[in-house]
């Protein structure tokens, strides 16, 4: 007996978020469709350019923002961002260095510090063990 194997699609919304941008920056045609695993790998892949120039120019999802400021996503909201940024945007308010923005990275920082100090701890604790 042969098993038949269907393709496995996605809404466009997972697309976008898997390929980092911000979904409503797309075109038409990738939002009202849906996307195969197989198109997913090949817009990874080969890039078309409207995907590179998004990537390169924004608007940028919450998450991307939040990475490129080092910052958390929560950090972005209490700093009153709530809105995709361009990438421009997002070098203006590293230049500007607002206090939300600097105070944000401090606890990301310590946030980081944290991980790592539990992650040695376990290790230790993994190889006494």
């Amino acid at each position: 007996m042969t098993q038949h194997q269907s393709t496995q699609t996605m809404k466009p919304a997972t697309a976008a978020r898997k390929l980092g941008v911000y979904l409503e920056a797309t075109p038409a045609q990738f939002r009202e469709g849906v996307v195969s695993r197989a198109e997913l790998n090949a817009l990874q892949a080969d890039p078309p350019e409207w995907l590179r120039e998004l990537r390169r120019t924004g608007p940028h999802p919450r998450p991307v923002v939040a990475a490129k400021l080092g910052v958390s996503i929560a950090g972005l909201h209490r700093g009153g961002i709530t809105e995709p940024l361009t990438t421009e945007q997002i070098e203006a308010l590293k230049q500007e260095r607002p206090e939300w923005l600097e105070r944000e990275q401090a606890l990301q920082a310590e946030v980081r510090k944290e991980a790592a100090r539990v992650k040695k701890l376990h290790a230790e604790r993994a190889q006494s063990a």
